[in-house]
């Protein structure tokens, strides 16, 4: 399966409630590469790598969150995948 490339931001009460953490667990259960930080409007920014039956698969965790978040918006655009990563990872604040 073609690796695709997932960018998202999520919007809601998603900083201070372990949310990247949150990520970078299921993006590890799910074999994806890339990345999670915390925006300055306090929004979380993710980007992911795999084949795209994963990236699917990472949504709905994405939209559900963590205990004590609360997502109000996921917003997601498709790309190709660059294959530049090696692991998921967060990254600081953008």
């Amino acid at each position: 399966m073609d690796s695709q490339r997932l960018h998202v931001i999520v919007s809601g009460h998603v900083q201070g409630v372990g949310y990247r953490y949150f990520v970078v667990e299921n993006a590890n259960l799910l074999n994806l590469k890339g990345w999670v930080r915390n925006c300055v409007d306090g929004d979380v920014e993710v980007l992911a790598e795999g084949n795209q039956f994963d990236l699917e698969r990472l949504v709905p965790i994405l939209e559900t969150g963590p205990a004590g978040s609360h997502v109000i918006d996921v917003s997601l655009e498709w790309q190709p995948a660059e294959n530049t990563f090696t692991r998921f990872s967060i990254r600081p604040t953008a």
